[in-house]
């Protein structure tokens, strides 16, 4: 019997050994997430964008607070003092602009008044012309009545005429000295662009344009593609219609484990294939969007979804800035932030008490020479 087992134990170590050898998969060093990012030197200054946010009051689950201050701005109407500050920190961060989201003047009118009163508040703070700032369109088709693949915009005249007058709506501001432009051309954001159900994207696009020139405008327009999604998905939406594509935020609604470990690389191979592609394809530049944090517990306290804390002193932020110094377009270096002031998915740069001004001399620091 022991002569037995000592035959069965060398042949299975003959065994193990012969198939060590056989062995020709991958391996870990092989994975396509397997680098490092690298720190990339900044030559020449990036154009840096954050999205501002508007809400009415403060979220009583919000643990950080504002160096500011707890703030609201109801009806568009921030609390006395904030906005000049809000201008000098994002001075000191290097930031080139903010962007504010504007809604429907003809089927939102309340909240394109709020809208527009927030506006106004940052221009007159900024009297001395220290930021620039830009609009995104929140296309809604919530606000434009159930359209949809089946449904396109073109069926409803009307709602096709007022979502054309929304944007010769906001022509002033476009023509205002402190608006941002790329080369001579307004920026021009359009979130949830994804979302606007066309016969012919490029038609609704061309007369826009078009409709615009006649009042003296030929805006720069980013389009927005949701997060997570492959760059071919919405094509009918955007080629031949868009200068420049933007994704929400990859860095929220992380909600899931195999995205959070290696979020940076995985965020760097999809912009990667993206921004080939939609340059190829669609004749779009692209801008990378980047985001300093997120919780999921301010509105979800129960939820188990991975976080993106502010426990590692900036580490992971600093990542993301650099692939998206990768993936910037080497002829606009546009790069956004989102955002400036989400406090209720402790997305915000603003500064807090609990970590100062941090993300701000990150951000200079990243972007700036």
């Amino acid at each position: 019997m022991k002569r037995v087992n000592i035959l069965l134990a060398a042949a299975a170590f003959l065994l193990l050994n012969a198939c060590k050898k056989d062995i020709t998969g991958p391996s870990v060093d092989d994975n396509i997430l397997n680098y490092e990012i690298p720190d990339v030197p900044v030559t020449e200054n990036y154009v840096v964008g954050a999205f501002y946010t508007s809400f009415g009051g403060w979220n009583a689950n919000i643990k950080e607070v504002p160096v500011v201050g707890k703030y609201g701005m109801p009806n568009g109407v921030l609390t006395a003092g904030v906005m000049p500050k809000h201008i000098a920190y994002g001075v000191k961060a290097g930031l080139d602009y903010f962007v504010f989201s504007f809604r429907s003047p003809n089927r939102d009118a309340n909240n394109y008044k709020s809208d527009s009163t927030l506006i106004r508040g940052f221009i007159d703070a900024d009297g001395e012309g220290q930021m620039k700032f830009a609009m995104s369109y929140n296309f809604s088709t919530g606000t434009y009545g159930g359209l949809s693949a089946t449904n396109p915009i073109e069926k409803d005249k009307l709602k096709l005429a007022q979502f054309f007058d929304d944007f010769r709506r906001i022509v002033p501001y476009m023509k205002d000295a402190h608006y941002m432009k790329v080369g001579d051309k307004p920026l021009l954001y359009i979130q949830n662009a994804q979302t606007l159900f066309s016969d012919s994207n490029k038609a609704i696009y061309d007369t826009l344009r078009s409709q615009l020139k006649t009042l003296g405008i030929e805006p720069y327009i980013v389009g927005m593609q949701d997060r997570w999604t492959p760059p071919a998905r919405y094509e009918i939406r955007f080629k031949g219609c868009v200068d420049a594509i933007y994704h929400q935020s990859f860095s929220s609604q992380i909600n899931n484990w195999d995205r959070w470990y290696l979020l940076p690389q995985t965020i760097d191979q999809n912009w990667k294939y993206s921004k080939d592609y939609f340059e190829k394809n669609f004749g779009a530049d692209y801008v990378p969007n980047i985001t300093p944090a997120y919780s999921w517990k301010i509105n979800t306290p129960t939820s188990t979804n991975p976080e993106y804390p502010r426990t590692d002193s900036g580490a992971l932020f600093i990542k993301l800035c650099n692939v998206a110094k990768m993936n910037a377009s080497n002829k606009t270096r546009l790069i956004m932030i989102d955002g400036w002031n989400n406090w209720t998915e402790d997305m915000q740069l603003e500064p807090a008490e609990s970590y100062g001004e941090l993300y701000l001399n990150i951000v200079k620091k990243q972007f700036k020479k």
